[in-house]
């Protein structure tokens, strides 16, 4: 598909960013992004697991619920998932189930059998647990794929926004849960944003994925989007535990939705952007 509003650079291995002049043109790219991999996903695999995210991210689908997407995937095929979920009701204004569903899923003929949302009766931590279950058995079934090096589901496509802290999913600068590696999917009771109890994928989870889109907007995300794409050595301006920096995907590829206020640190005097 044609870009032309879109300026497009390699950062690092394995990655891609894109940068574009309005929110238009993002989710205009991004239905198409995410149309291709369906189809591909649906061709060799039967199936199209994703995860999606809440906040802002879900205002982007909404290409995907008009012509001819609308008519031409094969919704039936799609499985949803969500790569964090806040621990309240489904029907509560914080629920990014309720965000989705009224944004995207009331809008596309998805089973509801195939849409996947966290137990909203269940404490955090059983929460979590009941959702890794359920990721665990599909993966048997390879109704998600399984990652051949880390043993980890993986995902045909996990979408992320990413927060001006540099969180992706729900998972937060300096936060414990950064450093889990046995677990698929964990819980936090402290989220610095709230609500403060959460269930989020972990990283090898997300880094499993065959594919993985970043989406970030806004000028408060100038300085965390330069920190996590920067290709520079960690020091004391690049810290380690940056959650979008630690975005890499195992086999699979990585691509950066931005607007031009978020991507403006990238840019040089000449109005060119940084290759990495």
């Amino acid at each position: 598909m044609e870009r032309e509003s879109a300026t497009t650079y390699e950062p690092k291995r394995n990655s891609e960013i894109r940068v574009f002049e309005s929110s238009d043109e993002m989710a205009t790219d991004l239905a198409e992004y995410i149309s291709q991999i369906s189809e591909i996903s649906v061709k060799e695999r039967g199936y199209f697991a994703i995860a999606l995210s809440g906040g802002p991210l879900v205002s982007f689908l909404g290409k995907l619920c008009e012509a001819p997407y609308n008519k031409t995937l094969d919704w039936s095929k799609w499985y949803i998932f969500w790569s964090d979920e806040r621990a309240v009701a489904k029907n509560h204004a914080d629920s990014n189930y309720k965000l989705t569903k009224e944004g995207f899923l009331a809008k596309v003929p998805i089973p509801n059998g195939h849409v996947y949302s966290i137990n909203d009766n269940a404490t955090v931590e059983d929460a979590a647990t009941d959702y890794e279950f359920v990721i665990r058995q599909l993966v048997k079934v390879r109704t998600i794929g399984v990652s051949e090096s880390t043993d980890c589901p993986k995902f045909d496509l996990i979408l992320l926004d990413m927060g001006p802290d540099g969180h992706v999913a729900s998972l937060f600068p300096n936060h414990p849960a950064l450093e889990l590696n046995d677990d698929w999917v964990t819980y936090i009771t402290d989220s610095p944003q709230p609500p403060p109890e959460r269930i989020t994928f972990t990283l090898p989870v997300i880094n499993s994925a065959s594919n993985i889109a970043i989406v970030a907007t806004g000028d408060d995300k100038v300085k965390a989007v330069n920190l996590a794409v920067s290709d520079g050595t960690e020091g004391p301006d690049i810290p380690a535990s940056l959650p979008a920096r630690m975005v890499h995907p195992t086999d699979g590829k990585l691509v950066w939705f931005l607007d031009k206020a978020a991507a403006s640190s990238l840019e040089v005097e000449n109005g060119e952007h940084h290759e990495y």
